[in-house]
This record gives C-alpha cells, structure tokens and sequence, in this order.
C-alpha cells in the first residue's frame, strides 16, 4: 500500500485502513491524515495481484470481522465493537 492509496482512501471520507498483511512506504503512510494499521512492513513490492471482496467477513488475529462492525485503533492494537462506542 502506498501513501497515494492512503490518500485516495482519506478523500473517499474513509477514517482507516486495517491491512491483514504488510505495508511499505511506512513513513510515507505516517505522513497521511488516515490511520493505518497492518500486521509488518517489508521492503519489498508485492509479487501477486489479486482482486479484493467487499462485504465479507473477514479473520484477522484470531477474530473474526463483519460488515458494519466499528474497529478502533491506535498504537497498542485494534478493538472491533458489534455497536459505535462513546469515546
């Protein structure tokens, strides 16, 4: 994922991105106005180019996530909520 994605998906009103997988350009993510969270970073670009599901659920550490559940984030980790929490 690059920090032009990253934009792409903050001007689409999006307020993150959780990536099941590694990230590069990490700096460059860091730099956008969208949280990203993903499991690593690597150097390199990735080699296989598949296309994404929409509206699936999804097993991410050991849990899994639903279409309209809230994920919450930040350094420490990622919290999936059923409703919207009052913060």
């Amino acid at each position: 994922m690059r920090g032009t994605l990253a934009e792409l998906a903050r001007s689409r009103g999006w307020s993150g991105i959780v990536v099941n997988g590694c990230i590069r350009d990490v700096d460059e993510i860091n730099e956008c106005d969208i949280g990203i969270r993903a499991l690593g970073s690597q150097p390199a670009q990735a080699g296989k180019k598949v296309p994404g599901e929409k509206h699936v659920p999804l097993f991410v550490g050991g849990a899994f996530i639903h279409d309209g559940e809230w994920l919450y984030a930040d350094a420490d980790g990622v919290v999936v909520s059923k409703t919207q929490l009052s913060l």
